[in-house]
Formats: C-alpha cells, structure tokens, sequence
C-alpha cells in the first residue's frame, strides 16, 4: 500500500515525469497503418514510473522533476501525490508538461515520440534540496539510493557524477534508450553506482557489440561500476556485481505493453534490496515485476 505524504524520504527519483499516451493495435503495426486498438493515457517518465512503483512496494520515494505549472501539470502532481510520492521537491514553471507518445502491438513498441523541453532545460536547481538541508546539506550528504534517469541532458548528468551532494548516495542508473546510453559515461569507475540498461544500450555504452548480456554486464562491471544488470528480450539477462555473476531467463509470456517495464524491473530490485532482499531474491523480484507488466498482469 502507499504511504501519504508528505514523510520523510528515503529515496530519491531524479529525471522525467509526464503523462504517457500508449496506443496499443490489436493486430501487427505497420508504417501508415490505421488500427484499432486502445489508447491510455497515464502517468509516466523513467523517474516518476520508478518513484510510483517505489511507493507501491511501501517505500517513501520523493521525485526531483520539473512539472509544468498547466492544467496537465497539476493533474499529474496530484496523482503522483495520491500515489504516495514525495512532491514538495518538484519544480513548478510556467510552462507545458511534458508528454510522451508511443504506439505499440503485439511484438512491442513501435514508434514514439517525447516532448521534453522541462526535462531538457533541468539544472542545479533540481539539486537544490540536498544542498539547502530540505534532504541534506553539503556537510551531511545524502546517504540512501538515488534513482538518476538517463534521460536527463549529457552536461546535468556529468554534474551529477561530480556532485559533492552526492558522493555518498546509493547511485542507481538507468538508460532511458539506446541513443542516450552513452550519456551515462560520465559515471564510469564511480564507486556505489549500478547500472541498469538493455544490451543495445550496452553496446553503445561501451562502443562494441556484446555477444550477450552476461558479456555486456562483465564488461561494464569491468569499467568500474560497482553493479551492472543488462537484459536482453526474452534471452537471459545478466547482472555482475561484487565480482559475481547472476543470471536469469525471463518468463515466456504473450506481449500485452512494454512500456515501462524496465522501470518496474529498477523499482522492484531496489525495493527489494532496501527491504534486506539478498542479491538473488531482489533479482528475482525484478524479473516478477517487469514479467507482471508485460503480460498486462501489473497495475498501470
């Protein structure tokens, strides 16, 4: 059950937040087809998809995000509220929300597209409530897990791999695409960060294909990532860390939506490894999770 809010936190969720509008076809999409289907429209963004999900398994996520001050804005504050997420840290502009679209079928995604100017244009100002003893302060950084969401701009990120504010955070990254996995570079040989990514955001990650995601998840641990987990489809997935590897084949299930599984599978491992979880059942919690919303078992 989620918590109310406000209380004091105990993760921090850092990227997009915006409404998701899914166009699922009932039969194979191709270009310039017209389908029926169903459309939703729901709360979405890697880092408020995480931070809800988050509070679904009892924890006390607050969201660093900028959300626009319109009708749409107040709309997804309240809901991300109602969820039992933290947003007296969210940045309120005077302008548009952000919005995704995506269509998908059977097989997955097939196309979509993201307006995120607020995401684009974030800044220190997201960082602010660590600085200013709202979450922490210089001399008593954060300590707990931070969710960082790759979708933030290359040069937000790079002064988020040096922020002293950060330096003894639990880092947990994620790749929101492979066109912009590499900038996540930026936190390579950083002590405390685990990664989360697919294999083609692997590759490009790491400039090389990977022959499979136990390869890719060595050869990010190899870079100095205290943990890597990469997934691969329907093929076994691999996580390195502590010099160990852990691998996994996910469930067979037919397709019922994509989007946002792999941010149920980032929610569930870290709830799961707050909550005292081993490394192999926080494994298989994260496999349950994402398993759960493909096959459109999960709440959405």
């Amino acid at each position: 059950m989620a918590l109310p809010a406000p209380f004091p936190p105990d993760c921090l969720c850092a990227g997009a937040a915006h409404w998701d509008v899914i166009g699922r076809a009932a039969l194979p999409a191709a270009r310039g087809d017209d389908l029926p289907g169903r459309v939703l429209r729901r709360p979405g963004g890697v880092a408020l998809n995480i931070a809800r999900a988050l509070a679904a398994a009892g924890r006390r996520p607050a969201l660093l995000a900028a959300v626009g001050s319109d009708a749409a804005g107040r709309a997804l504050v309240a809901a991300t509220a109602r969820a039992g997420v933290a947003t007296g840290f969210v940045l309120r502009p005077r302008v548009a929300t952000d919005a995704y679209v995506a269509v998908e079928d059977g097989g997955g995604l097939v196309a979509a597209v993201a307006d995120t100017g607020l995401l684009d244009g974030l800044d220190a100002g997201l960082l602010a409530p660590l600085a200013d003893g709202r979450l922490a302060t210089p001399g008593r950084p954060w300590r707990g897990p931070v969710v960082i969401d790759g979708n933030l701009a290359p040069a937000f990120l790079a002064a988020l791999a040096a922020a002293p504010v950060l330096a003894a955070a639990d880092l947990r990254l994620v790749a929101a695409s492979p066109a912009k996995a590499a900038r996540l570079a930026a936190f390579a040989g950083r002590a405390g960060a685990t990664l989360y990514l697919n294999r083609a955001e692997a590759a490009v990650l790491l400039g090389r294909e990977l022959a499979d995601a136990p390869a890719a998840a060595r050869a990010l641990a190899a870079a100095g990532l205290a943990g890597a987990i990469v997934t691969d489809g329907g093929a076994p997935l691999a996580e390195a860390a502590g010099g160990a590897l852990r691998l996994r084949r996910p469930p067979a299930t037919a397709v019922q939506g994509v989007t946002g599984a792999g941010d149920a599978f980032v929610a569930a491992h870290l709830a799961a490894e707050m909550a005292g979880a081993d490394p192999e059942a926080a494994l298989d919690a994260a496999v349950a999770a994402a398993t759960l919303l493909v096959a459109g078992a999960a709440a959405r």
